[in-house]
């Protein structure tokens, strides 16, 4: 875990580094310490809002596809199995298409409106106590695809807001303020909290739902906590920086790696871990895309796509 810290400070000078005009790492720390710097501004007004978000974004859908992978006992699972993310983008995307709504402020509401909705869906439709991992995967696989089909009708019929859309569906941490921060910095807080209250739960959950009853576990409590959790690590990720993917499938791997299944290792890691992962990726965006940036949306996706491709083969040739 020191390690982890380590590399997450240092990913986060980074992060204050590099932009338009790049900084050293000294220059970096000095400005963000040193009221009397000459790039204390640069530092505090441009790129610490970004950082702090990539922090609160990354801990957020590291938890979230944390616990999904430990809810649905896949390990292919992210937050985008059960339409949660699907379901945020696409009230967002109502919200500025249909309503003119713009800023942090007006997408939060909306983006938790429809991550809930969504939320409650997929558990009445996977069966409500009743549900299984298979049924929670079918019903927001079914709803995911209707949702990001939505979204892009809605993208193709609105051409005086698309430009704005379609910025902000790609995922990007360039438009943060300190307002965005603040605003997320409470909901991302309680859903981290349940996640890791969660972690004994679902630990149990693992051995099967009449081992968890067995164990004092609420196989049906646990599973409504964990989508409660979700919505709110996800929604607050969705609405400040758009539907980034595959953060929450990755990091959970190669922490898995270091510390196994259990979950009371597991998501203090991720929370860790994903925040390196999602500000290396911006970093990475704005390095590789000079004199303008990548936007991280985008450099995930390119790092994630062949990490779930290989990683779904390795499990096919195991099987086999």
């Amino acid at each position: 875990m020191l390690a982890a810290a380590l590399v997450l400070l240092l990913v986060v000078l980074l992060s204050l580094a590099f932009g338009a005009r790049p900084l050293s790492l000294g220059e970096a720390w000095s400005g963000l310490v040193d009221s009397g710097s000459a790039d204390y501004t640069v530092v505090h007004e441009m790129r610490l809002p970004r950082t702090l978000l990539g922090l609160l974004a990354g801990a957020a859908l590291g938890l979230a596809g944390g616990v999904m992978q430990a809810l649905t006992r896949n390990p292919l699972a992210d937050p985008g199995l059960l339409g949660i993310n699907a379901g945020a983008a696409a009230a967002v995307v109502t919200a500025i298409s249909f309503f003119g709504v713009a800023g942090y402020t007006g997408y939060i509401g909306f983006a938790f409106l429809g991550a809930a909705a969504v939320s409650v869906l997929v558990y009445a439709v996977g069966g409500g106590r009743g549900a299984t991992p298979a049924r929670l995967a079918l019903a927001g696989t079914a709803l995911n695809a209707a949702l990001i089909s939505y979204v892009s009708a809605v993208q193709l019929l609105d051409t005086a807001s698309l430009d704005r859309m379609r910025f902000w569906m790609v995922g990007s941490l360039a438009r943060a303020q300190d307002s965005t921060v603040l605003q997320a910095l409470p909901f991302i807080a309680v859903g981290t909290l349940l996640a890791l209250a969660l972690a004994r739960p679902l630990n149990a959950l693992a051995l099967g739902d009449d081992a968890a009853r067995a164990l004092g576990s609420r196989p049906g409590r646990t599973r409504a906590a964990a989508i409660v959790a979700i919505t709110l690590l996800c929604g607050a990720a969705t609405a400040a920086c758009g539907p980034i993917v595959f953060v929450g499938l990755m990091v959970p791997h190669m922490v898995r790696a270091l510390t196994g299944p259990d979950q009371r290792w597991l998501l203090p890691y991720c929370a860790v871990l994903a925040p390196v992962l999602l500000l290396g990726a911006d970093v990475l965006g704005r390095i590789l895309g000079r004199p303008s940036e990548l936007q991280v949306g985008i450099v995930t996706v390119v790092l994630g796509g062949p990490f779930f491709l290989y990683f779904v083969r390795r499990r096919r040739v195991a099987h086999a």
